[in-house]
């Protein structure tokens, strides 16, 4: 088994523009050597024992990445860098061996993810541009078939990260998929409301945006959101009866992908100062709209 350890690097993990650059040199000469699985990527944080694995199945027809950062595998910065990562390593180091599916998972029973650490997310400079949007990217257009197997409750950003994916399976038997920020007062940013935009029905949208709605397995599956229901040891199943392992082959599919959540990528892409402005100036336009109102209505 590889371990990974360093002191914490910079928050930047945009894949295309530095790669391995942003880990030290150790590391960096870790991933020169040649690697066998299992590997321990530890989640960069002083206050954390989390981790994520990369391993392969058992069976052989797929990648592992399990994530264990306790209690609820929170998407912190440092937990987006760590998977951001892990994907570059398994591209760099294994797909261009062997080209498997991925599946991602959790080991903590109760959760998959509890999404984001709202505020670290706010306290964190780039948070936004150089971790969480680049993590969303990067599974958009990863070149290998990626399936959320979702073990526990996926709510917020933990219910975006598995719609990155191409695939979900759900436990049928724990857990809810919800996007719940009309619970706590947290808009949705651009790349965040496109994941669901693109991905479900209208009327599925608004029922998870404007109602909190809460999933379980079988409304899920009913309503599209999920692929199968099931348990880890079912995953080998899901693809074998869909070609996945086959069509997992194809120098293709990246970008295919890319291609198809083109519109969620240029999402990802737009610089969050540029958004964050887009928002203020749209609401101040609705303030000055306010007041005229408001003056119109003092002269009748």
């Amino acid at each position: 088994m590889t371990v990974f350890m360093s002191s914490p690097p910079e928050y930047q993990i945009c894949r295309q523009s530095c790669a391995l650059s942003a880990f030290p040199k150790s590391v960096s000469l870790v991933l020169a050597n040649t690697m066998s699985l299992p590997i321990v990527f530890p989640i960069y944080k002083e206050s954390s024992k989390g981790t994520v694995m990369l391993s392969k199945a058992d069976s052989g027809t797929h990648y592992l990445l399990t994530i264990n950062s306790p209690p609820d595998n929170r998407l912190t910065p440092e937990m987006c860098l760590t998977l951001a990562h892990a994907l570059d390593v398994l591209e760099d180091s294994f797909l261009s061996v062997e080209k498997l599916p991925l599946v991602t998972t959790s080991s903590i029973q109760k959760f998959y993810s509890n999404g984001l650490d709202l505020e670290r997310a706010k306290s964190t400079p780039g948070f936004w541009d150089n971790s969480l949007y680049p993590l969303f990217k990067r599974f958009l257009e990863y070149p290998t078939p990626c399936i959320a197997m979702i073990n526990g409750h996926a709510f917020a950003g933990g219910f975006m990260l598995s719609m990155c994916h191409d695939y979900r399976i759900m436990n049928p038997s724990r857990g809810f998929l919800c996007l719940n920020e009309l619970e706590f007062g947290a808009p949705l940013t651009s790349p965040m409301s496109a994941i669901f935009r693109f991905k479900l029905t209208p009327a599925v949208y608004q029922k998870s945006v404007l109602e909190a709605a809460r999933f379980t397995a079988d409304a899920a599956i009913a309503l599209s959101i999920i692929d199968a229901k099931g348990s880890l040891a079912d995953v080998d199943e899901f693809i074998k009866a869909r070609n996945i392992g086959i069509f997992a082959t194809s120098p293709a599919y990246g970008q295919l992908k890319s291609e198809m959540w083109r519109e969620i990528i240029k999402y990802c892409d737009t610089p969050f100062a540029e958004e964050d402005a887009r928002i203020e100036k749209s609401a101040q336009r609705e303030a000055a709209i306010k007041k005229t109102r408001a003056q119109l209505r003092a002269k009748m």
